[in-house]
């Protein structure tokens, strides 16, 4: 898709069009921009932000949810809420209960919201509102908060409520090749804790510090962006014969954030040097929406309902 390409519109029986639109977090400037998914229309509706990192979109409800990384010494990491005009702003996961929360994941059927931990060693999940705040997986093997072995750091997230599993990144040190990708159940087995839960899977080892997942669950897919490439792999592969991930695309600068829109057989990328790309889910057609946007972190992608003219 062009950035001039016209927008994708559809209409619905009740008067109303679904128009895509793509929510972005600008880390180095603390801000959270809304753009047309061919680049146009772009506003920014929140300021004031605290490294945001990870976001996503509540279409029903009118919601966008984030996370704000602070500062890993200070246990300052926070979730908030906006409208998606970026009003009614409110703190649902407040200072001193996540260190560096990163990815987020809206998962709607259980109506929860799914986030990695990174200096905090966890995978963790709340009600919308923020309460039952809950430790899914302990990584740390004991080591004290914030963690400072970037092999336990968890980053990015996704959720497959169809088969109730959770997938996750550590990310490893820079340029190390120690990243790797895990799945387990959602819910931890009786008897167990966070910390020695037995049902853990290792799926991928030594990759090139892998960030942000999304998942395909009607193909069985699993994507995920790594240092200048985005990966994509079966979530059905025998893992014990380690397979390859298929390398999608390449030149990014850092990548970050993906989200990925099925309808519209696409999907969009940030990257640290500040460019939104696109690209066709097999990685086909990568083109640039913006450039030069500050440092980007987290992307969402939605179809939002407006009023027709």
């Amino acid at each position: 898709m062009s950035a001039t390409e016209t927008l994708k519109t559809a209409n619905t029986t009740s008067g109303k069009a679904a128009t895509g639109r793509l929510f972005y977090l600008e880390a180095s400037g603390g801000r959270i921009h809304s753009v047309n998914a061919d680049g146009s229309d772009r506003k920014v509706i929140v300021t004031g932000c605290r490294v945001p990192d990870g976001i996503v979109v509540d279409v029903e409800a009118g919601h966008i949810y984030w996370t704000n990384m602070g500062v890993p010494s200070k246990n300052d990491g926070s979730i908030e809420r906006a409208d998606l005009d970026g009003k009614n702003r409110v703190t649902i996961i407040s200072e001193g209960k996540t260190f560096t929360p990163k990815q987020l994941h809206f998962e709607k059927k259980s109506g929860k919201l799914y986030w990695c931990d990174r200096e905090g060693m966890r995978v963790m999940r709340a009600n919308l509102d923020g309460s039952n705040i809950e430790t899914l997986v302990d990584t740390s093997k004991g080591d004290a908060r914030p963690g400072t072995d970037l092999t336990k750091w968890c980053v990015g997230i996704t959720v497959d409520p169809d088969r109730g599993q959770i997938y996750w990144t550590q990310k490893g040190p820079d340029d190390a090749g120690k990243g790797r990708i895990f799945r387990a159940k959602i819910d931890i087995p009786k008897g167990e804790t966070a910390a020695n839960r037995t049902d853990i899977e290792l799926l991928f080892d030594g990759l090139p510090e892998p960030i942000d997942l999304e998942i395909d669950l009607k193909n069985r897919f699993i994507y995920w962006t790594r240092g200048n490439t985005v990966n994509r792999a079966s979530i059905d592969a025998d893992f014990a014969k380690h397979p390859t991930p298929d390398i999608l695309l390449t030149h990014l600068m850092e990548g970050i954030g993906i989200a990925l829109d099925f309808k519209g057989n696409r999907m969009f990328l940030t990257d640290l040097a500040g460019t939104i790309y696109s690209a066709k889910l097999d990685g086909t057609e990568k083109k640039p929406l913006l450039v030069a946007q500050g440092n980007l972190t987290g992307i969402a992608y939605a179809e939002i309902n407006t009023k027709e003219n």
